[in-house]
């Protein structure tokens, strides 16, 4: 009965990396100031007012290492004419607006082609960073016009150019042209670059995305590993690129459930990006943001929104009001307001996620997806079921058209999609669609706690179906996978015993349904909000098999002594 994280959105995505466009290798704690140097020991909020900043300094000089590899590397990203510096700057810093209005004014006095692509090239990495994906084609495809005029179309030149294509069609939701776009970078790149190249392990790290994205979790991991690899040899231990690396593979371990690997990396990941970037960068946002995805599916609620909240306030200070990433943020409250029972200030988060996205993206875009699929989750948890099914059915008709026919994500929504027609009546279909999951769930290699929940759901229709053996066969498959896979207190745990006990109390074993109804109270009293109304449904479960117990001794005792 859970729905899970991985469908929030870009809130909770992996990195893409841009070519020649990664944020810069720069230390938080070096300041430069009027010809002076400075390194930055500590930044502290002022308690007086939120939007000031205490900044302890130590004077540093050329001398320092750190500082010469940092201002060699700057030197060598930022080279060009004076008003080009500037543009490539702005860009790497996240100065978005002003770097627009700058190359609008540069293009107007462009001498050449030449220097017109390269603003064309600039402008479509910038359009692609403000959430406008159409723009950004239109912007590379100008680049690449000019230049299929003198370079064949395998010019190593052009390996950039295919890489950020695909990216803003990843962007988009169109995971096999995005595909299809990096392996022509790849093809170049393997020809032209020797095999430990930074360049070759960025492209390596987007077809690794792509997988991702497309749901072949393996696949994925193999070419994120493979990214990681080179950039561990030929990177600096603090460069942002590793961090992204890093982000990456954590993704992956948390899609497939394996959230004590995914938290290891992307504690490796944020370690760097909170020295390396400034603390308003919107690249920590999501770090933030992924951390606080993992502690949710680990039943930490505080921990999540501690890191939601962290991600929020960077993303209202550093993003325009219609960015996708904002949109992510609300999907991220609404997750989390639904975990604690709150479904009217989810529904309040879901619909300023959906007035975002309806701003910014085309209907039938993938984004709407994980939107629909948690409207359906709050709304069945005000059971309202049928508007339930309607925005399942919503998600699923995005997700059939967008990703291939096997991927995990369906199988969340057959599975959804059956839950809701339980809760309607309607067992046939019911388990007609909770069989279309396991027949993915049960043969791609997926999230196996996402196996569970159709499992569950599989033994709450035919509990409610009175066909009782064949539930506690579905509940026990359940149970098994989350009592491995989670901690003993998570809530979802809770669930499902609550589920077992209300089996027992129907066939009239009431000692073993007292057994589950205690540790479904029990956790729900460490996890839950007194109000939560799990909690309280679990409270009342418990109270009717309190009284039942003790009917049932009272007529044992008076049977015993003659009284009946």
């Amino acid at each position: 009965m859970t729905i899970d994280p991985s469908k929030i959105s870009s809130s909770i995505t992996p990195f893409a990396m841009i070519d020649k466009h990664s944020a810069l290798p720069q230390e938080q704690e070096i300041l430069f100031t009027m010809h002076t140097v400075f390194r930055i020991v500590e930044i502290t909020q002022t308690p007086s007012n939120s939007r000031l900043w205490e900044v302890q300094l130590t004077i540093t000089d050329e001398s320092d290492p750190q500082l010469s590899t940092l201002t060699n590397r700057i030197k060598e990203e930022i080279s060009g004419r004076r008003g080009y510096r500037m543009g490539k700057l702005m860009l790497k810093v996240g100065h978005l607006d002003q770097a627009e209005e700058l190359y609008d004014e540069l293009l107007k006095g462009a001498s050449d082609d030449r220097e017109r692509a390269f603003i064309y090239y600039q402008l479509g990495w910038l359009k692609d960073q403000q959430g406008k994906y159409q723009e950004a084609v239109k912007f590379y495809e100008k680049f690449l016009e000019i230049n299929r005029k003198t370079l064949p179309a395998d010019d190593a030149s052009l390996a950039n150019t295919y890489n950020n294509i695909a990216l803003v069609y990843n962007n988009m939701g169109d995971y096999s042209k995005a595909l299809k776009y990096y392996e022509k970078s790849l093809k170049i790149k393997e020809i032209s670059l020797p095999p430990n190249h930074p360049d070759l392990a960025l492209t390596y790290n987007n077809i690794g995305l792509a997988y991702n994205n497309l749901g072949e979790y393996s696949k994925a991991l193999e070419y994120y590993e493979k990214s990681n690899k080179i950039y561990e040899i030929s990177l600096p231990p603090n460069h942002p690129n590793l961090a992204i690396s890093y982000n990456n593979i954590g993704e992956v371990y948390r899609r497939m459930g394996e959230y004590s690997k995914a938290l290891e990396y992307y504690e490796k990941s944020i370690e760097i990006k909170e020295i390396s970037l400034p603390p308003t960068h919107p690249d920590l946002a999501i770090s933030y943001n992924n951390i606080g995805g993992v502690y949710d599916s680990m039943g930490e609620y505080s921990k999540a929104l501690e890191y939601y909240e962290k991600a929020f306030k960077i993303r209202e200070i550093s993003l325009p009001p219609t960015h996708p990433d904002l949109a992510g943020s609300y999907l991220c409250f609404a997750a989390w307001y639904e975990r604690m029972g709150d479904y009217t200030a989810a529904l309040k988060a879901l619909q300023n996620a959906y007035k975002i996205q309806q701003k910014i993206f085309q209907e039938g875009n993938p984004a709407f997806a994980s939107t629909f699929s948690w409207f359906g989750s709050v709304y069945r948890g005000l059971k309202e079921y049928s508007k339930a099914l309607s925005y399942f059915e919503r998600c699923l008709e995005i997700a059939r058209k967008t990703l291939p026919e096997k991927h995990p994500y369906l199988g969340l929504d057959y599975s959804n999609i059956g839950d809701a027609h339980r809760l309607m009546g309607d067992y046939e279909r019911a388990l007609a669609f909770h069989q279309k999951a396991l027949n993915i769930q049960e043969n791609v290699k997926c999230n196996p706690l996402d196996c569970a929940t159709t499992y569950i759901n599989l033994g709450e229709t035919y509990r409610e179906m009175k066909d009782y053996t064949t539930a506690l066969t579905y509940y026990e498959k359940g149970l098994k996978i989350r009592e491995e896979k989670l901690a003993k207190t998570h809530p979802d745990l809770a669930v499902i015993y609550h589920h077992m006990s209300k089996l027992y109390f129907s066939t009239q074993k009431y000692s073993m349904a007292m057994k589950y109804v205690q540790q479904a109270v029990e956790i729900g009293q460490e996890k839950l909000s007194s109000t939560h109304p799990h909690l309280v449904e679990y409270r009342e479960t418990f109270e009717k098999i309190r009284k039942k117990q003790k009917n049932s001794s009272l007529a044992v005792f008076l049977l015993l002594s003659g009284g009946l």
